[in-house]
């Protein structure tokens, strides 16, 4: 049995009585009931999964799986994919978004090059992992073969084993990959039934004939490689990217190793829900970290019926929005571990 079987196979749902009893708690601290709203649901959940009515927070750390895209010869990017190569060189030199707001969040970055289509040498803090000089051209063929998306995928995988013994107790997903809001467009598609148009966005900044092109792009790639798509892994395969295969791995790697993961925004999302469709019980240990402005991404939260964390029209990726999510459900943490409750204070609510 291989690695992926193995995790699939070890992903369990928390079980309720875990969430009873740290909402019990939240609901006996010195506040009205149910008063921090939502704060209390991520605290809960992060109980939970920890097993713990009181929970420690552990490591933090953002995982930025980094892969090309030869679609971008459609013209679906307004960068060229050297970008690629560059933003992973500014992700190791720490002047990224994703540095800074990590930084503030506490946490490490961890930089991946799955699937960089070029030769990055062996930079300090780089973690060369790469499967193949990225995904092949959805709208002429698959991403990549079957092997390589298992391969891929079980990058992620171990990443989030080896946080796990290193003790960390929430995971961030980040990616950079020029051209993957493509890709992960036209997982939302197939995995969605949606049609094309519905969830294509501006990208790095497409303008209205630019998103058409796109979604025409996307439309061709779901033709091509229509018959590759009926499983979910199979779909990763055929239209997906090296840096989401390993983003869907994370996202399975944690659920297995009973860890947190926050997914962050748009292409982050796509890993989770082919993660979901291969583990639906991985869900009970993903927080959607926000609402990213790319239309695809509101029609996966009413499809899945999610909530994110925050909403601020972030469209950044690189694991931005899952920083600072980071930030808020530690509050939530601190607040269930650090409060007093009722009887500790020796008052009786109502009394």
């Amino acid at each position: 049995m291989n690695l992926l079987e193995t995790t699939l196979q070890s992903i369990r749902p928390v079980p309720e009585a875990q969430y009873a009893a740290a909402q019990d708690r939240l609901d006996n601290l010195t506040k009205p009931r149910r008063s921090l709203g939502y704060l209390e649901e991520l605290a809960a959940r992060y109980a939970a999964l920890r097993n713990e009515v009181r929970p420690q927070m552990g490591g933090k750390r953002v995982c930025v799986f980094a892969g090309d895209h030869k679609v971008t010869a459609e013209g679906v990017s307004a960068y060229p994919s050297v970008v690629t190569q560059l933003m992973v060189k500014n992700f190791l030199g720490g002047g990224a978004a994703i540095n800074v707001l990590a930084r503030r969040a506490g946490a490490e970055v961890e930089v991946i090059d799955i699937g960089v289509d070029g030769d990055l040498g062996a930079l300090p803090g780089l973690l060369a992992r790469k499967v193949k000089s990225g995904a092949d051209n959805i709208a002429r063929g698959p991403a990549m073969s079957l092997a390589e998306c298992r391969q891929a995928v079980e990058v992620g995988i171990e990443c989030a084993q080896a946080a796990a013994l290193a003790g960390v107790t929430l995971l961030g997903t980040g990616e950079m990959g020029i051209g993957n809001t493509t890709p992960a467009a036209a997982l939302f598609a197939t995995l969605l039934d949606l049609p094309a148009a519905e969830v294509t966005g501006p990208g790095t900044g497409l303008d209205p004939s630019g998103v058409a092109a796109k979604a025409a792009v996307i439309e061709r790639a779901l033709l091509t490689n229509r018959e590759r798509c009926i499983t979910p892994l199979g779909a990763l395969a055929a239209v997906g990217g090296l840096e989401i295969a390993g983003l869907c791995g994370l996202c399975l790697g944690a659920a297995a190793a009973r860890i947190g993961v926050v997914v962050d925004g748009f292409i982050a999302s796509a890993a989770a829900l082919v993660a979901l469709r291969l583990a639906p019980e991985a869900k009970d240990y993903m927080f959607f970290a926000h609402m990213s402005a790319e239309p695809g991404h509101h029609k996966f939260f009413a499809s899945e019926g999610l909530r994110p964390v925050v909403d601020l029209g972030m469209r950044l990726g690189e694991g931005t929005g899952a920083a600072i999510a980071m930030q808020i459900i530690e509050d939530g943490v601190a607040v269930l571990r650090e409060m007093a409750t009722f009887a500790e204070i020796g008052i009786t609510p109502g009394a």
